[in-house]
């Protein structure tokens, strides 16, 4: 839907191996009735509301590889983030399960060890209502 007259999708890797641009996930986020909030890494993570706060959307730097064998190449990659019962899990797609991270805290901690490595995005998942109202902060 996002490039009906296309031949080749603009909005996914050449090679066709997922790898998403973000057009691709506001749309589908839109399509719920949600928004992905960009947030700004000069910010201190503190400011967050995070009880306003459905999840979280990274894009950050992974390594590519061949089977068993590591390239010396680095790509771009999606994970999510989204809290259950008071813990919040890390769901990236590369892991065999979803991995605890812990309370609030340890959020937190996990967000800036990613925003202080290196090429990092991070998006808030939220309602509309809340991205119009910027309850998020």
């Amino acid at each position: 839907r996002l490039a009906p007259d296309a031949r080749l999708n603009p909005h996914r890797s050449l090679l066709g191996t997922g790898n998403y641009d973000v057009n691709v996930i506001m749309a589908a986020l839109q399509s719920l009735e949600l928004a992905a909030v960009w947030w700004d890494k000069r910010r201190s993570l503190e400011r967050l509301v995070l009880g306003q706060i459905l999840g979280f959307i990274l894009n950050v730097p992974s390594n590519v590889s061949l089977g068993f064998v590591a390239l010396p190449l680095r790509r771009k990659h999606w994970l999510a983030v989204r809290q259950l019962r008071g813990v919040y899990y890390n769901l990236d797609s590369k892991l065999r399960a979803p991995v605890p991270i812990g309370g609030e805290a340890e959020l937190r901690a996990f967000l800036r060890d990613f925003l202080t490595q290196g090429p990092c995005e991070v998006f808030l998942v939220v309602p509309r209502a809340v991205e119009e109202s910027g309850a998020w902060l």
